[in-house]
């Protein structure tokens, strides 16, 4: 007897970030076995993909099998197919044979790009992939992971561990779930300092609020011992940026009411916190901290031939803009 129900025949994985698109892929793969009637062999995986791939290998393992096993294929870099190889995945996905699984990957462009709206047009079951990179939306996507793992977790503990753990989203899913079998599913603030400790405190944000406040020692302190402590480049330049573009879009909108701040992506209980920081700045001192932050971005994704100075001057001119 069958585990679980059997996933739909035809999946579409979209998007750039390996992570979500392997863990989407995982997922159809485990319900295609979980669903295996009990006393017969669990569907075999099949893996290819790219721009060497050719229409009579794709032919192959989508036409229906003489023995008739489940199978499940894996489309990988569908973006790069070629033409040929295109119109094989095309003209099986209209008619998979019975007890056929294909998962498509895709980045969404390519040379292959016309192939996602035809997976579409076809029925393609559709996961997200894509990459997650504003601040908003990881701490988004901590919240998701703890809702998957039947948790309500408030927003200040999800911020406060991507604070501890940093962007990579496969880092922060193993957390999440590590959080929730350590405390029972009692996750909180100080959960997350607790399993976190020598990282919260001396990281990412640590340094944006001293920065934004215009307390350039107390910044550069911290960004001394958060580097030296091994937090990656990346995760304190997003900091800095999230603290200015905050205060950039509270301090446009003074008087506006919290609510509408919340609904455009900004947590009530930050809304407050982020009013009392915008007292330190100007429009025209905003102005060039955004620039400052932008120019970081790229300094520490490799622009920079130092990622350490180029933190170390940002961090230093968002001071003393914020002091002046």
């Amino acid at each position: 007897m069958a585990t679980g129900s059997a996933p739909a025949p035809l999946h579409l994985v979209l998007g750039e970030d390996e992570f979500l698109t392997e863990r989407a892929t995982s997922g159809v793969v485990a319900r295609a076995r979980a669903a295996t009637p009990a006393g017969e062999e669990p569907p075999v995986v099949s893996r290819l993909g790219g721009p060497e791939v050719t229409a009579p290998q794709l032919f192959e393992l989508l036409s229906p099998s003489l023995f008739g096993e489940a199978r499940i294929v894996v489309i990988t870099g569908a973006a790069e197919l070629g033409k040929d190889a295109v119109a094989a995945v095309l003209d099986s996905a209209k008619d998979l044979p019975e007890e056929t699984v294909l998962i498509v990957q895709h980045t969404g462009g390519g040379r292959a790009k016309s192939l996602v709206a035809e997976l579409r047009k076809a029925g393609a079951q559709e996961h997200a992939a894509g990459k997650i990179t504003r601040h908003t939306e990881v701490v988004g996507f901590v919240r998701s992971e703890f809702k998957g793992l039947n948790v309500r977790v408030a927003p200040e503990a999800c911020e406060t561990l991507v604070e501890a753990v940093g962007t990579d989203l496969r880092s922060l899913a193993a957390a999440c779930d590590q959080l929730v079998s350590d405390t029972g599913g009692k996750v909180d603030v100080e959960a997350v300092r607790k399993y976190h400790s020598g990282v919260v405190g001396v990281s990412g944000f640590t340094i944006a609020e001293r920065a934004v406040g215009g307390d350039v020692a107390g910044a550069i302190e911290a960004l001394e011992w958060a580097l030296h402590t091994g937090v990656p480049e990346v995760v304190l330049a997003d900091a800095l940026a999230d603290a200015v573009n905050s205060i950039a879009m509270v301090g446009t909108q003074r008087g506006a009411n919290p609510g509408d701040l919340a609904r455009q992506g900004m947590p009530p209980w930050k809304v407050k916190k982020v009013q009392a920081q915008t007292r330190y700045w100007s429009i025209d001192t905003l102005g060039t901290a955004l620039q400052v932050v932008a120019r970081l971005n790229g300094e520490v994704k490799g622009m920079a031939e130092d990622p350490y100075y180029a933190l170390e001057r940002a961090v230093r001119q968002v001071g003393v803009l914020a002091s002046s």
